[in-house]
């Protein structure tokens, strides 16, 4: 069988997100790319939490990356006592879950299905290094192919010929997008915030639809409604970090604004995810407010007066009143059903 993967463009391959070799984890610096392609070399698990935290990957980089810095963790315990062991996996499994507060709930989940392949490696005297990688191999295939199947629901909604206006970078979801509307011979264009201020759209996002030749725009972060108003794009597509079961969606800062834009304007909003079972309500989640400084400042550059304050809260919340539909690996729904996700077959 092939990889998940294949067909998507250098930025979604596995190993140009993050890989594993030797006790260390190398992961794709998107804060420099396309400028540059390096990697930051992470020697342990403390190292790989710090990469998430500066913000080295976004996205669904982090997932990957943490589970790496997992078996950074399980390589580091091989020759220690069953208990001494699981004691230090469990630390791992803390630092690598708390690396951002707002999808933290859904990481310490993920981080702690890797922690019990590990003890149960221990417990049958297994590698515990490689039986944790090979699980997180197996996760990462299991994501992407999930990941084509939200691609192929949202595609199954678009018209023939379209042009879809983006946030931020939902990374597989819009690059699965983008191949299947091309599997399917649909005329697409795409249009992407800038997305600041790191800029991921400009970066990242661009970056995988020009690879993929599709025809890209990149506008500035207070274009999209005066976009909207003219009719140049026809559905607005989003992912999501979190989906809450009472239809909320938490997703990069500047996702509420299009899409207050998107329903005046009687253009459908379409969110890609899974609902979060940690997340029974909008209340349950943190909005992670990063350092002011961020804010003024552009790729190192100052963009303001020194002393001048900056404000930078790194996600917003849209209501599911402005979601026309929520799609999911099991299908479409309504934002005020997404509830019946877990009720649904597997």
């Amino acid at each position: 069988m092939s990889r998940a993967d294949e067909g998507l463009p250098f930025l979604l391959r596995y190993e140009n997100v993050a890989h594993y070799r030797d006790g260390q984890v190398w992961i794709l610096d998107r804060r420099v790319y396309p400028a540059r392609e390096e990697y930051v070399r992470c020697g342990d698990y403390h190292e790989v939490a710090q990469a998430i935290t500066d913000m080295v990957t976004q996205s669904g980089g982090p997932w990957l990356a943490a589970a790496l810095g997992m078996v950074s963790a399980a390589r580091g315990v091989r020759n220690l006592p069953a208990s001494r062991a699981r004691e230090e996996l469990e630390r791992a499994a803390d630092v690598l879950g708390r690396a951002r507060p707002t999808t933290s709930q859904g990481m310490r989940a993920h981080i702690l299905r890797i922690l019990n392949i590990a003890s149960d490696a221990i417990e049958k005297g297994d590698d515990v290094e490689e039986a944790v990688h090979a699980y997180v191999m197996k996760s990462l295939e299991k994501r992407y192919r999930y990941s084509r199947v939200m691609a192929e629901y949202a595609v199954g909604l678009l018209p023939d010929d379209v042009t879809i206006l983006t946030q931020c970078y939902a990374e597989t979801l819009i690059g699965f997008v983008l191949l299947v509307c091309q599997e399917k011979g649909k005329k697409i264009s795409l249009i992407c915030p800038e997305t600041r201020p790191y800029l991921q759209g400009a970066r990242l996002t661009a970056s995988v639809a020009h690879d993929m030749g599709i025809p890209v725009t990149v506008i500035t972060d207070n274009m999209p409604a005066y976009i909207l108003s003219k009719g140049m794009a026809q559905v607005f597509i989003s992912a999501a970090d979190v989906i809450t079961l009472d239809g909320f969606v938490v997703n990069k800062v500047g996702t509420f604004q299009i899409a207050l834009a998107a329903h005046y304007h009687r253009v459908p909003c379409y969110v890609l995810g899974t609902p979060s079972v940690n997340n029974p309500d909008v209340t349950t989640v943190e909005i992670e407010e990063r350092d002011s400084d961020e804010v003024v400042h552009a790729m190192g550059v100052p963009t303001a007066k020194a002393g001048v304050k900056g404000y930078y809260p790194a996600f917003d919340i849209t209501p599911p009143e402005l979601i026309t539909a929520v799609v999911t690996p099991k299908g479409i729904f309504a934002p005020g059903d997404v509830k019946k996700y877990f009720m649904s077959a597997p």
